[in-house]
């Protein structure tokens, strides 16, 4: 592909992420835990639903590489938010935890969507999303089940909306658990509660900081090292798919495009690997995470491009009726989880 091709599109993803970048660090957005990505896709939805038409002939190669390729980026770079020293912080209790959250979240999402009749890729999306960490998740789970862009769309926009909801509804939790003590006490207990069992990074820290500082710290780190399971996540997925009748005809076919190894998983741990031996300085740190933004909320910016409200209308209500059961499930399961688990390891 001749690189001159890409530049409108580029340009036209990178000035949507540059305004959500700009509105996401404003009061209001941040107090209402709206990310930069958030804003960037609700950007991109307005602009490809009104003006895109006209611009998409020239556009579209560029919004594609957004979407595809600088994801992929995004993702890698993301490990730049962790090391092995936030593992040790929230110790086996935490680390089992979040794996017993993701697994248990997963599996539900499937055995729900099959009673609602929601097709297994918007679930395996939006299980993704609830499991792990919201519109990331979904968007790095998208190139591993091959799915369309309306169905990303509707599963970003369900995660946000719930996991929004539960940056409102923890902190009135922390006071109802100070009177019924149903979770283990104190700011420490409250802030894994919280890591593992809310959706995005930013509303973990919009929710943890109206409880205390201490309790914040411990529930982003919680909520990191849910992000870390990010990529065993996905290759454990990209077998699965591989094992099914489907994978296997399309392995037989010699058709592995269809079914591609999530790479960018293991670029992911490398990265995670790297940033554990504290070779960057902050400044570079810093630096490298504003671009890992910026990457990110291209390719969100990118995903609002190619997202027709017709299609979202026709998917109805069934993906928000699976969102909400898997949110109060996280609630209510993911507390009885870290209850039982907080309280065996205690």
């Amino acid at each position: 592909m001749h690189h001159a091709r890409l530049l409108p599109g580029l340009a036209l993803t990178a000035a949507l992420a540059a305004a959500a970048m700009m509105l996401g660090g404003l009061g209001w957005f941040l107090s209402h835990g709206l990310s930069a990505l958030t804003v960037a896709i609700l950007l991109g939805i307005a602009i490809g639903n009104s003006v895109y038409p006209r611009l998409a002939a020239r556009s579209d190669s560029g919004v594609a590489f957004s979407k595809q390729t600088l994801l992929r980026a995004g993702v890698v770079l993301y490990g730049l938010r962790l090391t092995l020293h936030d593992v040790g912080h929230v110790g086996v209790a935490g680390v089992l935890i979040d794996a017993l959250v993701i697994l248990t979240t997963f599996g539900l999402a499937h055995a729900l969507a099959r009673i609602i009749g929601l097709d297994r890729t918007s679930a395996t999306l939006i299980g993704a999303g609830s499991a792990i960490c919201g519109a990331a998740a979904v968007m790095a789970t998208e190139p591993v089940v091959g799915a369309r862009p309306e169905q990303v769309t509707i599963a970003v926009s369900t995660v946000v909306v719930f996991g929004t909801l539960s940056m409102f509804l923890y902190p009135f939790l922390y006071d109802l658990n100070l009177h019924w003590a149903l979770l283990p006490a104190g700011a420490d207990a409250f802030g894994i509660y919280a890591g593992s069992t809310i959706h995005e990074v930013a509303q973990v820290v919009a929710a943890g900081r109206s409880v205390s500082a201490a309790t914040a710290n411990t529930a982003v780190i919680t909520k990191l090292v849910r992000v870390m399971m990010l990529a065993p996540f996905l290759i454990a997925l990209s077998g699965l798919l591989r094992a099914t009748p489907a994978g296997r005809a399309a392995a037989a076919a010699g058709n592995e495009r269809r079914l591609p190894l999530p790479w960018f998983a293991f670029g992911f741990i490398a990265i995670v690997l790297f940033n554990s031996l504290e070779l960057l300085p902050a400044r570079v740190l810093s630096a490298a995470n504003q671009v890992d933004t910026l990457l990110l909320a291209m390719a969100m910016a990118a995903l609002g491009l190619c997202t027709h409200v017709g299609a979202v209308r026709a998917a109805g209500l069934k993906p928000l009726l699976l969102g909400g059961l898997l949110f109060v499930w996280l609630i209510v399961g993911g507390g009885s989880i870290n209850r039982i688990v907080g309280g065996w390891l205690a």
